[in-house]
C-alpha cells in the first residue's frame, strides 16, 4: 500500500469510527490535525426550504423553525490551554459571564485584536509555524495549535425551549457561518467537531433534546490547521458570525434535491432529478413533483411511490421528463419556473413541501469560446467580498439588496464570491436578477507559496500531499452540494491562490465527473504549467497587461481566457480600463474579467481625537503583519458609497454587454 493510500485508509477508518459513535469526546489535538475536520456533521445537501403546507410556503411563517440568534453567554480565553474546559456542563457556573450577539465577530464585540492581512499568514513575523507534513512527511504539527501561546478561544452558551412546532420531531441545527473550528455540546454531551467557515455546519441534537431547558455550548477556535486553507485578502475574524438555527424534520422529509433542468439547442427543454428522502420508522407514502411557470401553469406532474420497506433514508430519481419549449434563463431575461416538491404519508396528508426556483441554461465551450445559451458570454464581472463598515463579514439581507442594486445599475453581470462561499440569499438574488456566478469554494493557501511577492512552494497546502486532500476535497463537494440547483451558477471555482498540485487536479475531476452542466474554473494554473490539461476549463490570469492577452490567444491557445481579478481599484486606480475593454472586440476567446474588487473592506469607529464616527483600514489597529490600504479597493467605499472610479466601470460595463 502506497503512502498516498495509507491515509486515504486512515482518513476513512477516523470517519467510520465517529459515525458508530466511538469518538464521543472532544479532543482537543483535532485543531492540530488536518485529517480531522468534522466529526459527527450531517452530509451537506441543497439549500432547499421546507415547510409542513402551502400556507406556511406562502407566507414565509416557518413553524419548523426557531432562530437561536440573539444574546448568548460568552467567555474569552487567550488560548486552548487556559479555556474554561468543563464550560458545556448543565451544572457549570457561568454567572460571571459576558454576555455577546449571534451572529457577530468576536472582536467586533470588543475582544481579542483587529488584524487585516493579505498574501502571508497572520502570524509571520510572530513564530515559525508550517503546516503538517509539509516539509516532513512525519512532522504531523502536534501541539501546533491545541497548545500555542495565542490562539483565542470563545466559549459560548446558550438556554433555549423548544418551541411547538419542533415538538416531537427530528431535530437538527445549522450553523451557517462559523470561523475557524468549533466543538458543540448540547445538554452536557459532546455533539461534533466542525472546520470550513463559510458553509454550514449541521448537526443532529434528537438524541439530547428536551422539551425545556436545553444548554447549546460551542466552542471556537480562532485558529486550527483550516487557517492553513484559509489565508484569504480580509480581516482574520473568528466567532459565529452568521445565522444560527434549528429546523424540525417532519415524519418524511426531503434530505437533499438535485433538480437537473436542461435546454436543448431547439430551445425545449427537459428536466430529471435526484432525491434523498428521510422517514420516521415505520411510515410509507408518495411524492409528487410538479413545475409551473410565472403564471401558474403546470408543465409537469409526476409521482413517485416511498415503500414502507424503504431505508431510514433512500435515494429517488424522476428520469427525463420532456417538458416541450421553454424560456431559456440568461442574464437579460432571468426566466425561473418554480418546481414543488410535496410528500404525503399513507393516509394521504400533507407532510411536507418544498418549493424552488429552476432555470434552463446552457453553459458550454464550442470553438474554445465559452457561450451561455448559445450566445458568446461577456463577463462585466466584480469580485465581492461580503463586507459591511458596521458589522465585517457578518451582513444582513438589507446588505445584499443594497449591493444587487449597485451592481445593476452599472451593468455589472457577474460576481466571483472570492474567496468562499457566500450566504444562501445571494445566490437566490444572482438567480432572480441574471447575474451570472462564479462560485468560489472556501479555499486559499497563498502563504504557503508565495513569500514577498516570488513563487516559491516548497512548503505549498494542499499541494500533493494525502494528508490534506479528503480536507480540500469536503470544501469542493460542500460548496456544489449547497449550490448545485442555482442556474446563475455558471462556474465552480476550486479557490483562490494556491498553486496546483495532484489534490487540485482531483478536486477538478471530481467536478467534472459530478456535474458537467458547468465549467470549472481555477486560476493557479497558471504558476503550474504541469496542470493545465487536468485543472480548469478556462485560461485564467490576474492582472495580465492587455500584451501578454494578446500573446496567449495569437498563439494557438487551448482555452478561452478570463482574468478572474484586473483593475485592482486600490487609490486612484481603474484607468485604462478601455485597453481591456477593447479586446472584446478583437478576440472572441476573450471573455471579460472580475474587477479587484467590490467594496473596501473598512470598520466604522470612533475617532479617539474627535470623537467621530470614521473609517479605518488594514494597520490602522497597531495589526502587524499587514498590508495596510490595501483593503481599501473596491469600485464603492465600505459604506456603500460609490467612488469616482464606477464612473468607468458603469460607461465600459454598459458599452461591452
Amino acid at each position: 500500500m502506497c503512502l498516498f493510500q495509507k491515509h486515504m485508509y486512515r482518513h476513512k477508518k477516523i470517519q467510520q469510527n465517529f459515525n458508530r459513535g466511538n469518538f464521543m469526546n472532544a479532543d482537543i489535538n483535532w485543531l492540530d490535525d488536518p485529517e480531522v475536520f468534522r466529526v459527527n456533521q450531517l452530509p451537506a445537501h441543497s439549500d432547499h426550504e421546507f415547510y409542513v403546507n402551502m400556507e406556511e410556503m406562502k407566507t414565509g411563517n416557518n413553524s419548523l423553525a426557531q432562530s437561536l440568534n440573539g444574546i448568548w453567554q460568552f467567555w474569552y480565553s487567550e488560548n486552548a490551554m487556559s479555556r474554561p474546559v468543563d464550560f458545556f456542563r448543565t451544572d457549570y457556573d457561568a454567572s460571571d459571564y459576558d454576555e455577546i450577539s449571534v451572529p457577530c465577530h468576536i472582536e467586533i464585540a470588543g475582544y481579542d485584536k483587529i488584524h487585516y492581512i493579505n498574501t502571508m499568514y497572520p502570524w509571520e513575523g510572530h513564530i515559525y509555524r508550517r503546516p503538517a507534513y509539509s516539509l516532513d512527511n512525519s512532522d504531523a504539527g502536534k501541539g501546533m495549535f491545541s497548545e500555542a501561546g495565542y490562539n483565542p478561544v470563545g466559549s459560548y452558551r446558550k438556554q433555549f425551549d423548544l418551541e411547538e412546532g419542533l415538538l416531537g420531531k427530528r431535530v437538527h441545527i445549522c450553523f451557517e457561518g462559523v470561523e475557524q473550528a468549533m466543538y458543540v455540546w448540547l445538554n452536557g454531551f459532546f455533539v461534533g467537531y466542525a472546520e470550513d467557515s463559510f458553509t454550514p455546519s449541521e448537526f443532529d441534537l434528537t438524541p439530547w433534546l428536551r422539551e425545556k431547558g436545553n444548554l447549546l455550548a460551542v466552542e471556537v477556535h480562532k485558529r486550527s490547521t483550516a487557517a492553513f486553507l484559509e489565508d484569504q485578502d480580509f480581516f482574520r475574524f473568528f466567532g459565529i458570525f452568521r445565522n444560527v438555527t434549528l429546523y424540525a424534520k417532519p415524519g418524511m422529509h426531503v434530505e437533499d434535491l438535485w433538480a437537473k433542468p436542461k435546454l436543448h439547442p431547439d430551445g425545449s427543454g427537459s428536466l430529471s432529478a435526484e432525491l434523498k428522502i428521510s422517514m420516521e420508522q415505520g411510515m410509507s407514502g408518495r411524492m409528487e413533483l410538479s413545475l409551473e411557470d410565472q403564471e401558474g401553469k403546470q408543465l409537469l406532474g409526476h409521482e413517485i411511490p416511498i415503500p414502507d420497506d424503504s431505508s431510514y433514508t433512500g435515494s429517488y430519481a424522476m428520469e427525463k421528463q420532456d417538458l416541450g419549449p421553454v424560456i431559456p434563463w440568461d442574464i437579460f431575461q432571468p426566466h425561473l419556473y418554480s418546481l414543488y416538491i410535496r410528500l404525503y404519508d399513507a393516509e394521504g396528508q400533507l407532510v411536507e413541501v418544498v418549493s424552488y426556483r429552476i432555470g434552463f441554461c446552457r453553459v458550454e465551450i464550442v470553438d474554445k469560446v465559452i457561450r451561455l445559451n448559445g450566445k458568446r458570454l461577456i463577463l462585466n464581472g466584480v469580485n465581492r467580498h461580503e463586507w459591511s463598515a458596521e458589522h465585517g463579514r457578518c451582513i444582513g439581507r438589507e446588505e445584499m439588496e443594497e449591493d444587487m442594486q449597485i451592481i445593476l445599475r452599472n451593468h455589472i453581470n457577474a460576481v466571483r464570491t472570492c474567496h468562499y462561499p457566500d450566504q444562501v440569499p445571494w445566490y437566490r438574488l444572482c438567480d432572480e436578477t441574471g447575474v451570472c456566478l462564479m462560485a468560489e469554494a472556501n479555499l486559499e493557501t497563498h502563504g504557503s507559496w508565495q513569500k514577498m511577492g516570488e513563487v516559491e512552494p516548497s512548503w505549498n497546502v494542499p499541494g500533493s500531499l494525502p494528508q490534506w486532500k479528503e480536507a480540500v476535497l469536503d470544501r469542493i463537494r460542500t460548496n456544489f452540494e449547497l449550490f448545485k440547483n442555482h442556474p446563475s451558477v455558471l462556474f465552480w471555482s476550486l479557490g483562490n491562490e494556491s498553486y496546483a498540485g495532484d489534490v487540485l487536479e482531483a478536486a477538478n475531476a471530481w467536478l467534472k465527473a459530478k456535474d458537467d452542466s458547468r465549467l470549472v474554473h481555477y486560476e493557479g494554473v497558471f504558476r503550474n504549467r504541469s496542470y493545465e490539461d487536468t485543472i480548469s476549463d478556462v485560461e485564467s490570469r490576474m492582472y495580465a497587461p492587455p500584451a501578454d492577452i494578446r500573446a496567449y490567444l495569437e498563439h494557438d491557445p487551448k482555452k478561452p481566457f478570463i482574468l478572474c481579478e484586473y483593475m485592482h481599484d486600490m487609490g486612484n486606480s481603474l484607468g485604462g480600463m478601455d485597453s481591456y475593454m477593447k479586446l472584446l472586440e478583437e478576440y472572441e476567446m476573450y471573455q471579460g474579467g472580475f474587477i479587484w474588487d467590490f467594496i473596501d473592506q473598512a470598520l466604522l469607529v470612533k475617532d479617539g481625537v474627535t470623537g467621530r464616527m470614521v473609517l479605518r483600514y488594514g494597520g490602522d489597529f497597531d495589526d502587524r503583519p499587514s498590508d495596510y490600504a490595501f483593503s481599501g479597493d473596491g469600485i464603492i467605499f465600505a459604506d456603500r458609497t460609490e467612488k469616482p472610479a464606477m464612473q468607468e466601470v458603469r460607461y465600459y460595463y454598459g458599452k461591452y454587454r
